[in-house]
């Protein structure tokens, strides 16, 4: 990935159309006359051999006779033709282009090999980048720039837009046009085989133009890289995406249209939400989403009031807010005196606020005042509904008028409804132009508050400090390892409770006593030891689900009892399924079920996210990704808690308020246990826990199946999310004799981390901030803690006290630019474990760190204050010079020698 190529894409200072025309609704006109009509300053060179101009610009015969190499070149010339004009550019020296073909994966030459592929081989052997095939274009409003087939060009704006479908651009174009609202960038992927998502929103995420981004996605083509990109935009500005394919008819058109691969739509939902994105279901909700973004602050909280001049839309919006799990907000005394003495009798004295079917510009005005100034409300929805006393747009005039002069107008945000068609368009079409969200119904204006709310929680997550998983409980990766390749290689594929409880007994997991019978006889005699009453189930490995074929019998209370029972089991079995092979029988204890609930939980292997831990009731008609809550590993406490929550929350999960029932807590540790599973033991395809009982603070696994991959060859691409790298944790010992480790920062850390960092002198926190600074707040640790080990490191040094505490000593952190080409790092050490060692230790570890993640340079600075630390860097083979206008101290390192 290459964001130094993406600024040709962005920053052209020339363009070269090839394939340009002057014949009608040919890609070569239109993308010319869009380019002369955008205004753009830089050189335009129409290519073609037919024409002496274009649209009378001075056309060049074939690529080698232009001027100058182009920044950037749009190719509009059927596919065939796509693959020599690639390698053309790319030997010339162009740096990126945008192909407008569509069908090149299909077209194949007398080779055998599609023009998709020698087009991508050979911008790749020459350093050139694509956008596309299948690409709409792009517009740049800043730049004048509209290199598209779009019917129309944008308006400038602080939005940027990115999407896979052509349709759903021209689509999302007219109406923001229509609107008003302007955009910063807006580009069409088309079928993304090379410039992708990942890179875009790298870009997009620095863009001091951009404070906002949409996405329209069929499919993600790198998992890892789409959601570290997408979490670190996140963290800086909202992202909004619209996905296709939630039913599975839409997922194979989904698939169709781009060729990407196919993947579970709840999958997508939960990794969407593990990034801190926010999803909207459809074009409506994306267009008053857009409108809200385009004019709305963050939100400083989650209170909504609700102003009306009528009771019905009023309710709909309350009713609306409440299922949504919303806010609604509570008049205090003083407000509701100040609104009791402007309005009628008959007003609702209450949220929502209804000031009449008479109400005029001036109560408008005057009640939105009275809300404004207090501090009741985070947002305040405003609703009118036509009426022959109140003028529609008098009001909103007068309204936005206010609100532009109101001190508090950055503090609170707000929104209106103005209900109707003739009446009530030319109201909305003021407050567009006063940068005034406006909807067309009260239900829209609430779900675009919704997702104002749903991406402040979303942040807030981000920021979660998560409780680490008690330490007393044990997880022994080496043995659970041990037993499923031994499984494995005894050609097993499938493994049921009595063989997974080892397995999941090494994560500290814990299984109803379960034993195997390979005959009567021995069912019996286990029954006997183990006590009644006892459970019996069919094993075979040709049966899934064991129900489907009568294969288990439960409370069992005697020898009598469990004979008859294996007999009958296996006899059933055979009658139903002739060619099945049965081993024998499983012979559980009952578990005490009485006050206790049964759900489900299980790991699925995604396609494109790959593992996904799932949360839900059971049930034989289960269908895991619409009946279950999802969430991508690794858990910590945290998130396994807003996994219970979400499953909660939509009903995914019930709390039947049993006399045991659910324990929050307990239920968490299960999760977090069951995702450092997944996480170590890439040997597990999938899992089925059916049913967990979970009796209070007890969490049983009642019945279990594994599924092991048929190839054990590790991937350490296979989750989406890079786990925390244990393999990267060192033992040390400092000059004094102290024993330390060196290990990359954790998120539970923020606590002992925000200790450590105010635990510095004063005149060391001025060296390592270059200046004077305030302490760290819990924002801005939780930043510094929750770090993306896919594109960024820092290691903690930490030493225990007396007490069995853990203390941290010293950090030093990198982040790395998206090309992996150079990482700038800073560090600290606590003031009173200078002079020990553990400032060498720390960045020893950082280099040895990037020189195995091949990149080509580290560097850092300093203060000339700090000389110790730039003494330190030469010793270990920095290259250290001096800035005397800038008084620092720089520190080179060539990774690569």
């Amino acid at each position: 990935m290459s964001q130094r190529t993406l600024n040709s894409l962005f920053n052209p200072k020339s363009i070269a159309i090839i394939g340009a025309s002057n014949a009608d609704r040919k890609a070569g006109n239109v993308i010319m006359k869009n380019l002369l009509a955008g205004g753009f300053s830089g050189p335009i060179m129409p290519v073609t051999p037919k024409y002496q101009a274009v649209q009378g610009v001075l056309a060049y015969q074939n690529i080698e006779a232009l001027p100058l190499i182009p920044d950037l070149a749009v190719i509009c010339t059927a596919a065939h033709r796509v693959p020599a004009i690639v390698e053309t550019l790319a030997q010339f020296g162009c740096k990126v282009a945008i192909i407008n073909a569509s069908g090149m994966a299909q077209e194949i030459d007398s080779s055998g090999i599609d023009c998709l592929t020698q087009s991508k081989q050979y911008a790749k052997k020459y350093g050139m980048r694509l956008l596309g095939p299948n690409s709409l274009g792009m517009i740049l409003p800043t730049h004048g720039l509209n290199a598209s087939l779009a019917h129309t060009s944008a308006l400038s704006g602080k939005i940027a837009f990115v999407s896979q479908s052509a349709a759903i651009c021209t689509t999302v174009l007219d109406w923001a046009n229509n609107k008003g609202i302007g955009f910063s960038s807006f580009i069409s992927l088309g079928d993304a085989t090379d410039i992708d998502f990942d890179e875009l929103l790298d870009y997009l995420g620095r863009d001091s133009k951009t404070s906002a981004i949409m996405l329209y996605i069929d499919s993600i083509n790198e998992k890892r890289h789409f959601l570290s990109a997408a979490r670190a935009a996140a963290r800086n500005k909202p992202i909004l995406v619209i996905k296709s394919g939630r039913s599975v008819e839409g997922t194979t058109a989904a698939k169709l249209h781009t060729g990407g691969v196919v993947g579970n739509d709840a999958v997508y939902e939960a990794a969407f939400r593990r990034a801190g994105m926010l999803r909207v279901n459809d074009l409506i909700e994306l267009f008053a989403a857009v409108e809200t973004l385009a004019h709305s602050s963050a939100l400083q909280g989650e209170r909504l009031a609700i102003m009306t001049n009528g009771g019905g839309p009023a309710v709909l919006a309350l009713d609306e807010l409440m299922l949504g799990g919303g806010k609604s907000s509570e008049l205090d005394t003083q407000t509701y005196d100040k609104l009791n003495a402007l309005l009628p009798s008959t007003w609702s004295g209450q949220n929502p606020i209804d000031i009449g079917g008479d109400a005029d510009a001036s109560r408008y005005t005057a009640a939105l005042k009275i809300l404004m100034d207090s501090d009741i409300a985070d947002a305040i929805l405003v609703l009118h509904s036509p009426s022959a006393i109140g003028d529609s747009v008098d009001i909103a005039k007068a309204m936005s008028a206010m609100i532009s002069t109101h001190p508090n107008r950055n503090r609170v945000n707000i929104l209106t409804n103005w209900s109707g068609e003739d009446s009530s368009y030319l109201a909305r079409k003021h407050f567009n132009q006063a940068g005034i969200p406006t909807y067309r119904t009260p239900e829209g204006a609430v779900g675009a508050f919704m997702h104002m709310v749903e991406y402040r929680r979303n942040q807030k997550l981000l920021q979660e400090v998560p409780q680490s998983i008690p330490v007393d409980i044990p997880t022994d990766s080496q043995r659970a390892r041990e037993l499923l390749q031994k499984a494995h290689g005894a050609g097993k594929r499938i493994l049921e409770t009595h063989e997974a409880s080892q397995i999941l007994h090494a994560y500290g997991l814990k299984t109803i006593d379960t034993h195997f019978a390979d005959n009567t006889e021995a069912a019996v005699a286990i029954a006997n030891r183990i006590g009644y009453p006892v459970a019996i189930k069919v094993q075979s490995p040709d049966i899934h689900h064991k129900s489907d074929v009568h294969g288990v019998m439960l409370n069992l209370a005697n020898a009598e009892e469990v004979a008859s029972a294996t007999d009958k089991i296996i006899d059933r079995v055979k009658g139903l399924n002739e060619h099945a092979r049965i081993e024998g029988v499983i012979v559980q204890k009952m578990a005490l079920t009485a006050g206790a609930q049964e759900i489900r939980v299980a790991v699925i292997n995604d396609p494109v996210f790959g593992p996904a831990i799932l949360l839900g009731e059971g049930g034989s008609e289960w269908e895991p990704t619409k009946d279950a809550a999802v969430a991508l590993p690794p858990l910590n406490m945290t998130l396994a808690r807003y996994m219970v929550i979400q499953a909660l929350k939509t009903n995914k999960l019930k709390d039947r308020h049993l006399p045991l029932g659910l324990d929050m807590h307990s239920l968490c540790v299960m999760l977090t246990q069951l995702s450092h599973l997944v996480i170590d033991c890439p040997e597990i395809a999938s899992l089925d826990l059916n049913p967990v009982l979970c009796a209070g603070v007890d969490v049983t696994l009642l019945d279990v199946n594994i599924q092991l991959h048929d190839c054990l060859e590790e991937n350490n691409n296979r989750l989406a999310i890079q786990p925390y790298p244990k393999e990267l944790e060192q033992r040390a010992v400092l000059k004094n004799g102290d024993p330390i480790m060196l290990r990359p920062i954790l998120p539970e850390d923020e606590p002992k981390h925000l200790a450590f960092d105010n635990s510095l002198s004063d005149e060391d926190r001025y060296k390592r901030y270059f200046g004077v600074r305030s302490k760290m707040t819990h924002e801005e640790m939780a930043v510094l803690t929750q770090i993306d080990y896919a594109r960024e490191m820092a290691f903690i040094a930490t030493a225990k006290q007396d007490d069995g505490d853990e203390i941290t000593l010293g950090a030093i952190r990198a982040s790395i630019d998206p090309d992996n080409t150079e990482a700038e790092f800073a560090m600290a050490v606590r003031s009173d474990h200078q002079g020990q060692g553990l400032g060498r230790l720390l960045l020893e570890k950082l280099i040895t760190y990037y020189k195995q993640n091949d990149t080509e340079r580290l560097s850092g600075f300093t203060m000339f204050e700090n000389r110790s630390m730039a003494s330190l860097a030469k010793r270990l083979g920095f290259t250290v010079t001096f800035d005397m206008e800038e008084q620092l101290i720089r520190m080179d390192m060539d990774l690569k020698q």
